[in-house]
């Protein structure tokens, strides 16, 4: 049920999205998004309220960091009261990012926050922002007959799909469905009507919303592959500061268990950074104990990351770093599911 006395927030961080075709040039350029109004006549149907925030110097997504991570938490918090729902458009390359650690940096969301975005500029004639962008505000303000969205998570709409922001992946770079999650079932497919699957939905844990700031930047991705020489690994695993490495490794965990390899990493270990091992495949789960080369990383202390996605992956290390200064802390907390990030029996919130 569409709330027509609803209001939604609109934070235009830049992208592909929020382009206009120069009619004199043809050139794409952005458009001041806070008169989105004029450039979608479709806004007009729209009976719920709507306003907008834009960064201030719309990015390109490449240049998504932490502090931008920050600026959009510091918006929705500012305004978490005043708005039944958040949709924030941001361009495709580092939507899962963004969208992975936005569902660790808002804590027990009770709304809406949808990430979307197209692959074409709203300006062309083809393009697939209006649908994703209409869409995705009206899934902001859906709620059932008691009042409750339906959606009180971090997600990701694009191409008729909804899917929980930290399982998705951006899976193509010309198709319109560009985005996949793999390893967790849709919340919700917008065809003629929006059909929800209200069982896959995260639900609202007890607890007022928390806005988290602090990340740490010392993390990295090493993706393991054949050839990779042990100059190649000492030099990434000696980067100065390093704290956590998210590790790819082939199938359900496994890696080379050549000496000179598992000597690097157990060494790494024994320095106090945190290495999570993640599969280098799109869908399916890490399971060290399966095969000897993944039991042999098991052994000398990396942690599984069970079904994370890189991307989400890199945003809990992140998180929890920041958060703990105890190793063992980070550890427990990478193998269980804050925000349903990833499928284990143990689950709950940051202490």
């Amino acid at each position: 049920m569409i709330d027509n006395n609803a209001h939604v927030l609109l934070i235009y961080t830049g992208g592909t999205i929020g382009m206009v075709e120069n009619a004199e040039t043809g050139v794409l350029e952005p458009f001041d998004f806070i008169h989105i109004k004029e450039h979608l006549q479709e806004f007009v149907k729209l009976k719920f309220s709507i306003d907008t925030i834009p960064f201030r110097r719309p990015i390109d997504s490449s240049n998504m960091g932490l502090e931008e991570w920050k600026y959009i938490v510091h918006a929705i918090e500012e305004n978490y009261h005043c708005y039944d729902g958040f949709v924030i458009l941001h361009g495709t390359d580092t939507m899962a990012y963004t969208a992975s650690a936005l569902s660790f940096m808002l804590e027990n969301l009770d709304k809406p926050v949808i990430l979307t975005g197209s692959q074409l500029p709203i300006g062309k004639v083809r393009t697939d922002g209006r649908e994703n962008l209409i869409t995705a505000l009206e899934l902001a303000v859906d709620k059932d007959e008691y009042g409750r969205p339906f959606v009180p998570e971090v997600c990701i709409f694009f191409q008729n799909d909804l899917m929980r922001g930290n399982r998705t992946t951006k899976v193509n770079a010309e198709n319109f469905s560009a985005f996949k999650s793999y390893n967790h079932p849709l919340l919700a497919k917008a065809g003629v009507h929006i059909r929800y699957a209200h069982h896959h939905v995260l639900r609202t844990r007890e607890g007022t919303p928390a806005f988290h700031y602090r990340l740490d930047p010392n993390v990295v991705i090493i993706k393991i592959f054949p050839g990779i020489s042990p100059d190649m690994m000492n030099a990434m695993l000696n980067i100065p500061n390093l704290k956590g490495i998210v590790l790819e490794t082939y199938g359900t965990g496994n890696a080379p268990d050549f000496p000179w390899f598992i000597d690097a990493i157990r060494k790494t270990v024994d320095r106090g950074i945190v290495i999570v091992n993640v599969t280098q495949c799109i869908a399916g789960s890490v399971e060290m104990s399966r095969y000897c080369s993944g039991s042999t990383l098991q052994d000398v202390g990396v942690v599984s990351g069970h079904d994370l996605t890189t991307e989400t992956a890199v945003t809990k290390l992140m998180f929890l770093l920041a958060r703990f200064e105890d190793v063992s802390e980070v550890k427990r907390h990478i193998m269980r599911s804050l925000s349903g990030e990833m499928d284990t029996v143990e689950a709950g919130k940051v202490e």
